[in-house]
């Protein structure tokens, strides 16, 4: 218990301290916007005002791959819209998926794409399932989203994962968050179950009259799918110890009575792994059509960053900070342009930073991922911080 506190004590730092001197009002300085939009002709070699409204229309238009309609990505993609549309200067088109391994399928080969809302274990499954090459210099990452916590919903009499062995569990449809991360998790635990796919409202059937042993979803907490289930249903969430086995794409995270009063019990809590979400881009060539707007598209929501904390925007938006890191992505060109821009417009100087840099190092050698625990925990944390700094060798400070 003393580890898990010290875990949960220490996840504060990565996704605050990265952006030193950076709280939410100071994220709204705007900047003119750099790419600037190219004259459409009026007359064009092929058509007459049908192909100039074409090409004016597709010209700054960003398609967005979200997930499932039911999903809180696809309404990060939807509120991007609202945000970021701009008539002919910037538009954002929503695209409803399958879910976070399909959006990545469709951001390197589905013409039209270019951001994908996806996870940060995203890039092992395509790796091990699929035996795609080169995804980490194919494919960066704009800004971390939050994180979302595994749910394995199983009858009371399912202690653990353990329990499931070579049983029917239920991961979503193919393509979804749950398929990608549960059979990651599951994998790793070396627990071989019977995959199904069934949508997640007829997996709830086949879980209740015993068809599967159980569901599995990765979504934000809390969510109505599991908090409307009845108290005398006989069914719990399982724990999912966070080990080292997790420590590379995955963070702490759990539930509590007051999120599920009907499946963790009073005065407890049920552990479980939460996996940060990733608003990624393909790399494309620098000076391209596609790299210019998607860069127009990356410097409208920095500068508008403000807006997407505000009601009546989704609230997971205000746990969002844009200088967060995604361990094994690099974050794409002109984000970190924007990010540095940002830094330097609040005053973030170079000793800030250096100390941003040396709390991460702190955070990589303790094993603990970047979530954000309750703030109280922060005076602790860093003189625990300051204790490490002073047993160790400075990192180079920059000249």
């Amino acid at each position: 218990m003393h580890i898990q506190k010290r875990i949960r004590v220490a996840l504060w730092a990565a996704s605050t301290f990265m952006l030193v001197g950076l709280g939410a009002g100071a994220l709204a300085p705007t900047f003119p916007t750099q790419v600037q939009a190219q004259a459409i002709p009026k007359t064009l070699e092929q058509g007459g005002p049908d192909a100039e409204l074409r090409a004016r229309k597709n010209q700054w238009t960003v398609g967005v791959v979200g997930g499932l309609l039911s999903g809180s990505y696809m309404t990060f993609a939807d509120e991007l819209a609202q945000v970021l549309d701009d008539g002919d200067n910037l538009r954002i088109l929503p695209i409803v998926t399958h879910g976070a391994a399909s959006n990545l399928d469709d951001l390197l080969y589905l013409r039209g794409v270019d951001v994908a809302m996806t996870q940060s274990d995203v890039f092992e499954y395509f790796r091990t399932e699929r035996k795609t090459v080169n995804l980490e210099s194919r494919v960066n990452y704009i800004i971390r989203l939050p994180t979302a916590e595994m749910h394995v919903l199983a009858r009371n009499d399912v202690a653990g994962l353990a329990d499931l062995r070579g049983k029917k569990v239920n991961f979503g449809p193919e393509g979804s968050a749950s398929s990608l991360t549960g059979t990651i998790v599951f994998q790793r635990m070396g627990v071989k179950v019977e995959p199904t796919n069934y949508d997640n409202p007829l997996a709830l059937q086949k879980l209740k009259s015993g068809e599967v042993a159980a569901l599995v979803r990765v979504i934000n907490k809390p969510i109505d799918f599991f908090a409307k289930i009845p108290a005398n249903a006989g069914l719990h969430l399982v724990p999912i110890p966070f080990t080292k086995n997790f420590e590379d794409y995955y963070a702490l995270g759990e539930f509590t009575p007051q999120e599920y009063p009907t499946l963790v019990p009073p005065g407890q809590v049920t552990d479980t792994i939460a996996v940060p979400a990733v608003l990624a881009v393909f790399n494309w060539p620098k000076n391209t059509d596609r790299y210019r707007k998607v860069q127009r598209f990356v410097e409208a929501f920095f500068t508008k960053f403000e807006q997407f904390q505000q009601p009546p925007r989704h609230p997971k938006w205000r746990d969002v900070n844009l200088a967060a890191t995604v361990p094994g992505w690099t974050r794409w060109p002109p984000a970190e342009e924007m990010l540095q821009r940002l830094r330097q417009a609040n005053g973030v100087t170079a000793q800030q930073a250096q100390a941003a840099a040396e709390f991460a190092a702190f955070l990589q050698e303790k094993g603990v991922g970047n979530v954000t625990p309750s703030q109280d925990q922060r005076e602790a944390l860093f003189r625990e911080f300051l204790q490490w700094q002073q047993q160790r060798p400075r990192l180079s400070r920059p000249r």
